[in-house]
């Protein structure tokens, strides 16, 4: 066989493989979260403080763009009578994904977002249909935990209910489910009481400039807390075998 005759092969077989990598590249995904301050991206004024969403952005190669419409104070009714979540429907593309977090602002009877239980799950299958019907992916994720200890230093529930729903909801409609509230939960009963502080908006007078009169939240994330949780998420992408894993870049 000449080398001309060897070679016409070997060139075309390695064509093809550059033009399957060109074509995936032009295929982007867009990885949306929605949900609430536990997810959202913050202002420079509001710094530590931070959502898990920020950080999450940063676990995926460039094919992946992380679009986080999650919104302070939202819950799954005010998300859609604001047409927040008709901006996400509208922009969803075949393969896309979206990350659906909410419950903190949904369970509060005493807030202006509050949503029953009914219409809460009914929101939630919204989301999943209308994600669906673009041929995009939906992924349910139970409420984030709050920061809560009892008097013997056991963590407390603070999402029983509302978490039990979004799990109702992903095994009715068969949605990969991201327990981040059971995850969440054990991650701080592990550091503890005291060291679990860490994580949250616990800022001593002076400490910072955005709160000179310092700072106790046990619901918000500072940055190191943010990128915790949302650790949590992409281990249970990696769990799920979902097709987000081929795109992770961080061990």
């Amino acid at each position: 066989m000449t080398l001309q005759r060897f070679t016409r092969p070997f060139a075309a077989a390695l064509l093809l493989i550059l033009s399957a990598g060109f074509h995936f590249a032009e295929k982007p995904i867009t990885v949306f979260l929605i949900g609430d301050s536990t997810m959202a991206g913050k202002q420079v004024k509001y710094y530590p403080e931070a959502g898990w969403g920020m950080p999450f952005a940063y676990f995926f190669d460039q094919n992946v763009k992380v679009d986080n419409r999650a919104m302070n104070g939202r819950s799954t009714r005010t998300f859609i009578e604001e047409g927040r979540w008709q901006s996400v429907a509208d922009s969803l593309r075949e393969g896309d994904y979206v990350l659906i977090q909410f419950g903190h602002n949904d369970e509060v009877k005493t807030k202006k977002s509050y949503t029953d239980e009914t219409g809460y799950q009914k929101n939630l299958v919204r989301f999943i249909a209308e994600t669906r019907a673009k041929k995009a992916n939906p992924v349910l994720i139970t409420p984030v935990a709050r920061r809560s200890f009892d008097a013997d230093g056991k963590i407390q529930e603070t999402h029983a209910v509302y978490s039990r729903l979004v799990r109702e909801v992903a095994a009715a409609q068969n949605v990969p489910l991201i327990d981040l509230d059971k995850r969440s939960q054990a991650l701080l009963q592990s550091m503890g009481e005291e060291n679990s502080k860490l994580l949250f908006l616990h800022l001593a007078v002076g400490e910072h400039p955005n709160y000179p009169a310092g700072k106790e939240d046990n619901t918000h994330f500072n940055e190191l807390g943010a990128r915790k949780m949302a650790q949590l998420v992409l281990a249970d992408i990696r769990a799920l075998k979902l097709g987000l894993v081929e795109r992770i870049v961080v061990p």
